[in-house]
């Protein structure tokens, strides 16, 4: 299978577990109702509506803020959509597929509900690592592909020209 396709196949995947995960949350878990469900010794789940970006940070209120948030979302999955589209390797668009589909599950979440649902909340004890969604994870793990991909993995000559 060609780079491109495979990428594609990712980003569909990515966004279909992260929507259908994401529906069972917000269906049967109510934002701060008391205490979180526990899925196993280290992970719980406990829906909260993240208005801002990563870590909440640059929360918006407003539909001006959520629309700014929402056009630079785009325009990132633009670029990403591109430099899919020139790849070559396998990883990267794997990497590439990773991000643009959980971009596009948190930005669809935005865009609906005017905050993005995140409910996985991993925990030692009780130490307590930020809520996070599907989608947040998927673009972890494609940043790490591309990362992977750029220190470790060797190209043919000329393969810059896989990235935008």
């Amino acid at each position: 299978m060609r780079a491109p396709p495979l990428g594609l196949a990712a980003l569909v995947a990515a966004l279909a577990l992260d929507q259908a995960a994401k529906f069972v949350a917000i269906r049967y878990f109510q934002a701060d109702s008391g205490a979180p469900f526990a899925l196993g010794p280290f992970i719980n789940v406990t829906l909260r509506w993240n208005r801002g970006i990563s870590f909440s940070l640059f929360a918006q209120e407003t539909a001006t803020g959520r629309g700014l948030l929402l056009a630079v979302t785009a325009g990132v999955a633009l670029v990403l959509a591109v430099w899919l589209w020139r790849a070559r390797s396998k990883v990267v668009a794997l990497g590439l597929g990773a991000i643009m589909g959980g971009a596009i599950g948190n930005g669809y979440d935005r865009f609906i509900y005017g905050a993005v649902a995140d409910f996985l909340d991993l925990h030692l004890a009780d130490w307590h690592f930020f809520v996070f969604n599907i989608a947040d994870a998927a673009i972890t793990v494609g940043v790490a592909a591309l990362v992977l991909d750029g220190l470790f993995l060797t190209h043919e000559a000329g393969s810059a020209s896989e990235r935008p």
